[in-house]
């Protein structure tokens, strides 16, 4: 059917180079986000555990953390993309391409996905708090038992914000040669005045964030 289109309605960019876009997008956004859970979701569960009245309260590191956190989710993602440059070659040897965008976007989602994080968890009632310590649980078991169990509907309902911040953020990464179907909407769209591409490029970004948000209000609403 995508070829029948492209055949009806004739753009500059050819199917090999859509479909490689889409690779690119679905790359960009899966690595960074599986990296930045990782790294966002312990900054999420420090900050609670270590915040004023938290389970295990450390003002040293809870301000410091806090601090970070606001100062990176503070920036523009094509400003920090930039500012990072030196540190981005430094670390995968190239400043552009797919490889090179990964990194900025793990640094771009990691802090927001960790205040998501912080968010969900504080939702949680404090009674399961008070019931995990007085069956004598470990702040892991806290956390992973309790917390995190009874946070589930929250998280996904956050993670699904973050993909589709991320997809957002890939795409304004095309701006510097990272490739992906922000790629194709500024060097046809934009620059070549191909409006076909850039109508493609957008229909394939509404249709991508629709359908994950609707598998994310679904997983959400199954697991509240």
């Amino acid at each position: 059917m995508l070829e029948w289109y492209l055949e009806k309605f004739p753009t500059q960019i050819t199917l090999d180079q859509f479909l490689q876009a889409c690779w690119e997008t679905v790359v960009m956004v899966s690595v960074s986000l599986l990296i930045g859970i990782i790294i966002g979701s312990l900054i999420g569960i420090t900050l609670v555990l270590t915040r004023p009245g938290g389970i295990r309260p450390h003002n040293g590191i809870y301000v410091v953390l806090n601090w970070i956190v606001n100062i990176t989710r503070s920036l523009p993602f094509i400003i920090l993309l930039v500012a990072i440059l030196p540190f981005t070659k430094w670390l995968v040897q190239t400043s552009i391409g797919t490889p090179a965008a990964i990194v900025p976007l793990v640094v771009y989602i990691s802090p927001f996905i960790g205040r998501l994080v912080e968010s969900s968890l504080l939702e949680v009632d404090k009674g399961i708090i008070e019931a995990a310590n007085s069956m004598g649980a470990t702040t892991f078991q806290t956390v992973w038992k309790f917390l995190l169990p009874e946070a589930r509907g929250s998280l996904i309902l956050n993670f699904t914000t973050a993909i589709i911040g991320l997809i957002g953020a890939t795409a304004m990464a095309g701006a510097v040669g990272a490739g992906g179907i922000g790629d194709l909407a500024i060097n046809y769209g934009y620059h070549r005045y191909d409006n076909v591409a850039m109508f493609y490029t957008v229909i394939t970004l509404i249709i991508v964030v629709q359908t994950i948000q609707s598998l994310g209000n679904f997983l959400a609403k199954r697991y509240r």
